[in-house]
């Protein structure tokens, strides 16, 4: 088995959105373990805040099957591809931040993904997560990398998925 880490985050609906996902992902997954919830400012657009969290899971499937049904969630929770990068989510972001240990370019995509040391909301609920894992190219502890961001804990608030929007 390998242990997968993936971050989520919507900002139009977010709360609908990332429940929907959050019961796919269960069921695809059996075992997964979810952060807090964070909300954060949209970075790189005008736009509504952001809720933002990170799913942990054991896949026994190999990493192109894992992206497949991530993008399976993605879709079914309404997920239009080829919007920019930096623009709100009608639906929501699945993003695989780790695959067990792998490091380098695998389907696509670097691993572990680049941006998990520099995007407060892949981090920080990383850290709420799963806090002593090793980054596998840094070697340091996922806490360790979060607290080397000056004011950490003031760039995301924990939110309730309860409630509607």
């Amino acid at each position: 088995m390998t242990e997968v880490f993936v971050a989520a985050g919507s900002n139009l609906q977010p709360r609908r959105h990332l429940r929907r996902a959050l019961t796919l992902l269960r069921a695809r997954w059996p075992g997964l373990r979810v952060s807090r919830a964070f909300a954060s400012r949209a970075s790189g657009f005008e736009g509504a805040d952001f809720i933002n969290l990170v799913v942990g899971f054991q896949a026994d499937e190999p990493l192109p099957q894992v992206t497949a049904g991530l993008r399976q969630v993605e879709d079914a929770c309404g997920r239009e591809r080829g919007s920019p990068g930096a623009a709100s989510r009608v639906s929501l972001d699945l993003d695989l931040l780790l695959y067990g240990d792998l490091a380098g370019e695998y389907d696509g995509k670097q691993l572990p993904r680049p941006e998990l040391v520099t995007r407060p909301y892949m981090l920080g609920p990383l850290a709420d997560l799963a806090p002593e894992l090793r980054h596998p190219v840094l070697q340091s502890t996922i806490a360790e990398l979060w607290a080397k961001f000056a004011d950490a804990d003031s760039m995301l608030t924990p939110v309730s998925l309860e409630g509607g929007d």
